[in-house]
Order: C-alpha cells, then sequence, then structure tokens
C-alpha cells in the first residue's frame, strides 16, 4: 500500500462526497470520487484504491450491484453506505462482498475508525494470520489459509465477513464470547455501543446453515453476554 492510501469515495450527495473529499484528504488520504455506479468498475480497475466507500442509492447501478461486480476481481476492503437502521441493506451488502457498513449520516470519528480498521486488516500479514489451521466443530470444516468452509461434506459459500466471525466463533465453540472480543477479534476495534453489523452477520449466517432465526440451534445470542456456537449442534 502506497504511504498516502488511495480511498475511493463513491456517492451522488454532492454535500455529503466533498465534505469526506475535504475530511479524508485533511487525515493524510489520497481521495477519488464517482457519482455514478456505472463509472465505479472502470475507476476502480483503473486506479485499484486501497479501500471503497460505497453509497447503496447510485444513479446508474445501485451499490449492491457494483459490490457484486467488484468482488469478481477486487478483494481491498468496501464500506457499504447504507441508509441508518435499513437492516436488508445492511445483510444484503454483507452477502455481496461488503467488509463493512457504516449508516449516513457518516460520524467523523466513526467513519475514520471503520477506515483505519479495515485496511490494518487488508495489510496484516502477520505469521498468526498466515498460518495453516484447521478448525473442526462436529461435520463443520474451517480452512483459514484456504479459507474454505463446508458443513456435512457440502461446501458453504461466505462472504468475508462471514467467514471471520464464523471461524472466531468455532474457535472458541461451547462458550459464550462477549461482543467487545468478538468486536476486537473480527472487526480489530472496541464495540462503540451502536454498531449492530455483527449482529446482521449472524443474521446472514443464520440463513447459510438454515438455523432457525426465532429458536437458533447452532448460533445462539446470549442476551445480555454474547454469542454462543453450540458445539454440539454441528
Amino acid at each position: 500500500m502506497s504511504q498516502q492510501p488511495h480511498i475511493l469515495v463513491v456517492e451522488d450527495d454532492v454535500s455529503l462526497s466533498e465534505w469526506m473529499v475535504e475530511f479524508l484528504s485533511q487525515n493524510g488520504y489520497q481521495v477519488g470520487t464517482c457519482d455514478n455506479g456505472s463509472a465505479v468498475e472502470q475507476y476502480v480497475r483503473q486506479h485499484t484504491p486501497d479501500l471503497i466507500l460505497l453509497d447503496i442509492m447510485l444513479p446508474g447501478l445501485d451499490g449492491i450491484t457494483v459490490c457484486t461486480r467488484l468482488r469478481q476481481f477486487y478483494s481491498n476492503p468496501i464500506i457499504m453506505l447504507t441508509a441508518r437502521d435499513d437492516e436488508l441493506d445492511e445483510v444484503v451488502g454483507l452477502e455481496v462482498g461488503a467488509s463493512d457498513y457504516i449508516a449516513k449520516p457518516a460520524r467523523p470519528r466513526v467513519l475514520l475508525a471503520r477506515i483505519k480498521a479495515n485496511l490494518r486488516d487488508a495489510t496484516d500479514d502477520t505469521p498468526q494470520k498466515n498460518e495453516h489451521h484447521i478448525i473442526e466443530v462436529g461435520n463443520l470444516f474451517i480452512d483459514t489459509q484456504a479459507h474454505r468452509v463446508s458443513f456435512a461434506g457440502e461446501h458453504i459459500e461466505l462472504s468475508n465477513a462471514e467467514f471471520s466471525l464464523l471461524a472466531y466463533l468455532a474457535q472458541h465453540a461451547g462458550e459464550v464470547v462477549d461482543r467487545d472480543s468478538v468486536f476486537k477479534a473480527v472487526k480489530g476495534r472496541e464495540y462503540d455501543g451502536l454498531d449492530r453489523s455483527i449482529d446482521v452477520v449472524i443474521s446472514a449466517l443464520r440463513k447459510r446453515f438454515n438455523d432457525n432465526p426465532t429458536q437458533p440451534q447452532r448460533i445462539k445470542t446470549i442476551w445480555g453476554k454474547g454469542y454462543l456456537l453450540v458445539k454440539d449442534a454441528w
């Protein structure tokens, strides 16, 4: 990555786009912009930004379609900008490969923290991260090096966010892990008291493994305590 990380802001709201460009530039980032979803792929192929801030509601192609197309060749972080409290956007965005999401209007400190965390995770090449490691819980098989998951012999396709969370929960199978620990391990930051992205990914994982969302048996939310991947349910 260059000394000045290159961020692409994809936003059709002129005032918001200008604010993000000014704010990010002041914090040491090189910033490019697109205001139409149809122009994003060409920009990314030409410039390969280190991170993309991608609005969902765009003229041309919407953000979900843009993210889906980018993930065919682009592996750097994509942070979706979603309407506040729109959980459907969050779920769909994570399912098509978004690395993270931020509810609009974005708070400056939150925006900067999320960008730093995602860039840090993308460039983390420590031996622990690259070490070959197999996690097995019943019929659940996770290869953290090959980034592969299978369940009962069937390959399960997961987004990066889903894979990271599942691997962490599986490493602690049978234990209740608190929300703060999950955020630090999976997202590289502390829980800010508002971010619902872990709950969104939990919901997506339950769908992947046909776990009843109203009475989940495999991945449980323990209210007031955290999350539990049930050992004997796999």
